[in-house]
């Protein structure tokens, strides 16, 4: 029987009793197990609903093989997800009406499947790409902080991806498009389990780093003095990070290689999104006919900062300008599908990884629906549009109002694809299996809960309808913030009185969420110099790989200075904890 139904199981022997009160410490004893070892809050459900998931599981279980039989092979899997996007952008056609662009395509793959208006993730790139990878919180791996060149980090080796999960069951897998996990080996993607990998270390900033963002973008001289008059006083222009990629390539256990063109003209940058699909889509032909599933990582880079040479939209923002693009793009993959007949043997979950570049951002990110944006965590920060498709399988017309983690990614594909036996066991899993949910539809998520990080801090929590903000709280005499998110959810106006009964809830379920991160502690981010490995690199890419001065000229060791890095850096005050 499945790894999940074993851990029903044994979640049925937990009494609500052992949870709650002062000895919880024999609720931690009896969790010395191999079965998969969630939060603490996923135990008080499974206590309670165990029987019933238990009898949904034989029946997925059955729709599993009969799918095996009738296509001789577990499910393909496409994760698709993009950057900053608000509830509402996509999947809800009135919205876009009055918001001035259309993608036909995405909306009609969520009326054809279906269009989950909780998906929760992270409240930032960096975080929510290292937890759909790991399926794990980004604070469990020190994966919060959003990086830029030179991060002098990224995921570490020992995190296990969902990659590698799969490969281990046999499929066949593939990623292309922006990572943001790093530019330190342990996060070269062919290193992460990936068969084949074309990935971006950063984010779009570095789009800027030419010479037409030195024109119009970015401060004077920063990037590019020699645009100007020498400054007679700029002593140490060497500290400029010229040694930067767009992109790497590579094959698992093989050489990593520069992508692309080397990052000089803004061409170049454009070009990348037309290799990610092209890469993508052949990828799909080649193993469509094999004997190996596949799984494939497409997080498009989207845009510039610089923008799009022309208009497609009469909105003509930036995410707007660019969302209609890769409807396009969209539109390609899923015909491709179609033409090669494997339609009905493949998911795929189409996402953004967090909410809109509200603060400072670019003309066209606004809120939408929910209050707050990228590096909140309000609502509008961490909840994101999400599509699921699945002709023949999950049913069309579906519009769900559970709430969904992006972790919750990780074990469901490992649920789909066999692999639930390869997910470590000496580590929290965030990531909760939801196939109940693809299978049967609104109502059947197994979860009802949301932990919100900003960098380190723990910064709300989400019970329900209902929601506490942590961050601003004052010790002593609880103030109000509280929400219930039916009535109020912009969260423009907290609670004290009319929530307090939600207090001794919420106290518990942080105290429960804090006393598993004691037995299973989390690790900070591993620290090194970027682009080590990269055969090709060119002599500013060799040069960030070291020491920009010879350590025996220096009275400190540079490597030392690297390993002090702070793992959070709150790049722009009013991003985060900070509102």
């Amino acid at each position: 029987m499945a790894n999940s139904n074993k851990h029903i199981r044994f979640s049925k022997l937990i009494s609500s009793a052992a949870i709650f009160l002062a000895g919880f410490s024999g609720f931690v004893a009896a969790q010395e197990t191999t079965e998969i070892i969630h939060d603490a809050e996923y135990y008080v459900l499974a206590a309670q609903h165990g029987d019933r998931w238990l009898t949904e599981d034989a029946d997925i279980d059955s729709k599993l093989e009969e799918l095996r039989e009738k296509f001789g092979k577990p499910p393909n899997i496409i994760h698709i997800m993009w950057d900053d996007t608000p509830v509402g952008e996509v999947g809800i056609p009135e919205i876009q009406k009055m918001r001035g662009w259309e993608t036909p395509v995405m909306n009609e793959m969520a009326a054809d499947g279906m269009n989950l208006l909780r998906m929760y993730t992270e409240p930032s790139c960096t975080p929510s790409r290292a937890a759909a990878i790991t399926g794990r919180h980004a604070v469990r791996n020190g994966m919060y902080n959003v990086g830029f060149p030179y991060e002098y980090g990224g995921l570490a080796a020992d995190e296990v991806t969902i990659a590698e999960v799969l490969s281990e069951a046999g499929y066949a897998t593939a990623f292309y498009g922006k990572s943001h996990l790093g530019d330190v080996t342990s996060a070269n993607l062919n290193n992460q389990g990936f068969d084949e990998a074309i990935w971006s270390p950063y984010n779009q900033v570095p789009s800027l780093y030419v010479p037409a963002g030195q024109a119009h973008a970015l401060s004077p001289a920063v990037m590019f003095p020699n645009m100007f008059p020498d400054d007679p006083y700029d002593i140490d222009k060497g500290w400029r990070p010229t040694g930067f990629v767009w992109a790497l390539e590579g094959k698992k256990g093989g050489e990593v290689r520069e992508f692309g063109t080397p990052p000089f003209d803004h061409e170049g940058y454009m070009a990348l999104e037309d290799a990610f699909e092209e890469a993508t889509l052949d990828f799909i032909r080649r193993n469509a006919e094999g004997d190996k599933p596949f799984f494939i990582s497409w997080w498009p880079q989207l845009t510039s900062f610089l923008g799009f040479p022309d208009r497609v939209t009469p909105a003509g923002g930036l995410l707007q300008e660019a969302l209609a693009r890769l409807d396009v793009r969209v539109g390609r993959l899923r015909d491709e599908l179609d033409a090669l007949g494997i339609s009905e043997n493949t998911l795929v979950v189409l996402m953004a990884d967090n909410g809109p570049m509200v603060h400072d951002g670019p003309v066209g990110m606004v809120e939408t629906i929910y209050a707050g944006g990228k590096g909140d965590f309000t609502e509008g920060g961490v909840r994101v549009p999400a599509i699921v498709w699945w002709p023949g399988v999950v049913e069309p017309g579906q519009t769900v109002g559970d709430i969904v983690h992006i972790t919750d990614l990780f074990t469901t594909f490992a649920r789909l694809g066999g692999a639930l036996q390869n997910i470590p066991t000496d580590r929290i899993i965030d990531g909760i299996d939801q196939t109940a949910l693809l299978f049967n539809g609104d109502t059947y998520s197994r979860r009802d809960y949301n932990f919100i990080y900003t960098g380190p801090v723990l910064a709300a929590l989400v019970k329900g309808r209902y929601k506490r903000h942590l961050v601003g709280a004052k010790p002593g005499l609880s103030g109000p913030e509280f929400y219930d998110l039916y009535n109020d959810p912009r969260e423009a106006s907290a609670k004290m009185l009319p929530m307090f009964p939600a207090k001794g809830m919420f106290n518990i379920m942080k105290l429960r969420h804090q006393m598993w991160i004691e037995k299973y502690p989390n690790q900070g981010q591993n620290r090194d110099y970027p682009f080590v490995d990269v055969v090709d690199a060119r002599p500013e890419v060799a040069a960030a790989s070291k020491p920009r001065i010879n350590p025996e000229d220096l009275p400190f060791d540079p490597r030392e200075v690297i390993s002090r890095i702070p793992e959070w850096e709150n790049i722009d005050a009013r991003w985060g904890a900070q509102r």
